[in-house]
This record gives structure tokens, sequence and C-alpha cells, in this order.
């Protein structure tokens, strides 16, 4: 007869996502995420969290500048155009990030 193999506990399921400016991905908890809510106002979500739409950034402050500047954020949360206070707050987030902040290069 066949032994049966042991197998072990199987391997948590870490959750990947994909910076929407450099395209790399890593996991959910070490990108922020940027949500759409249901009025289409679009925030930062630090629990990660909320309900709605999200895209995430990675802590580069070029890749913010990327997701602001090109529209990149308009496409991920399928919104036509962004609030200017919704900008101006996300802009204030971009503005706080340094090259510090980087935990992976992309």
């Amino acid at each position: 007869m066949a032994q049966k193999s042991v197998k072990g506990p199987r391997p948590k399921h870490i959750p990947q996502r994909t910076c929407i400016a450099c395209r790399t991905t890593d996991t959910k908890r070490s990108l922020m995420r940027i949500v759409r809510d249901q009025h289409g106002r679009v925030a930062y979500d630090p629990t990660n969290k909320q309900t709605g739409r999200g895209a995430y950034l990675c802590y580069n402050p070029q890749c913010w500048e990327k997701g602001l500047k090109r529209g990149g954020l308009e496409r991920a949360l399928r919104v036509n155009t962004l609030h200017p206070e919704d900008v101006v707050a996300l802009q204030t987030i971009a503005d706080t990030l340094t090259e510090n902040d980087i935990e992976k290069e992309c």
C-alpha cells in the first residue's frame, strides 16, 4: 500500500496589487490605497478598508506625481475628472512623502 504524504499547513495567501504609475506588483499592505466613494469623491484610505473603487500607489513621490499629473488616477478610479479639493488633499499627502519612504525601488 502507498503511504499518504503528510502535508503541512497551507501557506497564507498574501494579496498582491499593482501600482498604477510604475506598474510594479507588491503586497497590498505595502502600497497606499486611493478610493473613490459612491459620491465620486476621491481620498486616501489609510485603513485599506473603505468601500468603493480603489487604486494603489507606491510610497514613491514620483509615482504620486505620475498618478496625479498624467491622469492615471482618473482612469483607474473610472472618474472623468477629480474634484479640485480632492487633488489638493492628495497633493499634500504626496508632498509629505520623501525618498526615505520608498521601501522598494520602482
